[in-house]
């Protein structure tokens, strides 16, 4: 199933063009939440991934016991040390508040892990990013917080939630959904039970649906999309961070978008996460046929980084200098 032809040009609209005529910060600055003792990947996964799609900045604001490891990676991150677990989220706030202003979007999740000290943190980043009405993406163990507490995210439009199967059953379980429910209109349930919030369920197709409707029979306010564009055929552990991280890459191009920086201001501010979803989508599966097609069985997550570009050259037939080319079909 094609993804609707003027979706595709909205999204096209939202991405920076490569004219030489936008100043420093003016393509996206990325932030992700995560990175404690154990996990150290995930979060430079996603952060990397939106720099290899086109952000300007990628930040990773993680813990002292994975700073090392993820400065050691790549020294394009910018690495935050500051979420140490003896200080107290009171504490935390006003740098974190400062970091936050700074940015365009915040990815929570990757590497995130649930100790009560993390979780904690991610409480608190998502607060304050709804407070700065920031893009947000919530993937992996930010899911399972939101799990806990559906009001942490319930009702906030610009955010987007990435789950796999078992993070959308938990989920679905959270918020009541019947589970002999029709298996493609699920997303929409739940994006309608979390107050509009845009679903992107991860499967051997995705869906990504916003529903924005308050009345059990309001069609109108809702949109479902379904990318089946070709992916590889090994599922390595990983693969979600870098769609968190490509879909964080087109959100802050959006807030770039719609504050001006470019652009023709014709693409609504309220259309910019499923978009940014559906543009996230694409190009993750595109990179992961790209990479599989190289390393076969042999593949591992790494792999993927080195394919982004090629990808989004793909989906969206942009040359290196930003003049349109056509575009590939899928």
């Amino acid at each position: 199933m094609p993804v609707p032809d003027h979706v595709f040009k909205q999204i096209k609209r939202i991405i920076p063009p490569l004219n030489g005529k936008l100043h420093k910060g003016q393509s996206g600055r990325v932030g992700v939440l995560g990175g404690a003792l154990d996990y150290t990947g995930a979060p430079y996964f996603a952060a990397i991934s939106s720099q290899r799609l086109g952000a300007e900045l990628g930040h990773v604001i993680c813990s002292p016991t994975a700073a090392g490891a993820i400065k050691s990676y790549s020294p394009d991150l910018i690495v935050h040390p500051i979420l140490k677990q003896e200080t107290s989220s009171e504490k935390l706030r006003p740098e974190l508040s400062s970091l936050l202003e700074r940015l365009h979007v915040l990815v929570v999740g990757p590497g995130l892990g649930r100790e009560d000290y993390m979780q904690s943190f991610a409480r608190l980043a998502v607060t304050i990013a709804k407070e700065q009405r920031m893009y947000l993406v919530l993937d992996a163990d930010a899911l399972w917080m939101v799990g806990k507490d559906i009001d942490i995210i319930k009702g906030y439009n610009k955010a987007v939630l990435t789950p796999n199967v078992m993070e959308f059953k938990r989920l679905s379980e959270a918020v009541g959904i019947d589970p002999k429910s029709e298996p493609s209109e699920r997303a929409s349930l739940l994006s309608k039970s979390l107050g509009g919030v845009t679903v992107l369920q991860k499967g051997p197709s995705d869906i990504i649906s916003t529903n924005t409707s308050t009345t059990e029979n309001a069609n109108d306010e809702v949109e479902t999309i379904e990318v089946d564009v070709e992916g590889g055929l090994k599922r390595c552990g990983g693969q979600g961070d870098i769609l968190s991280g490509t879909v964080g890459a087109f959100l802050a191009w959006g807030k770039c978008y719609e504050s001006g920086a470019f652009g023709d201001n014709s693409v609504p501010s309220e259309r910019i996460p499923i978009l940014a979803s559906v543009g996230g989508s694409m190009v993750t599966r595109t990179t992961s046929k790209f990479a599989f097609r190289q390393k076969g069985r042999s593949l591992v997550t790494q792999d993927m980084l080195g394919e982004i570009g090629q990808a989004f050259q793909e989906v969206f037939g942009e040359d290196e200098q930003g003049a349109e080319v056509d575009h590939v079909k899928l």
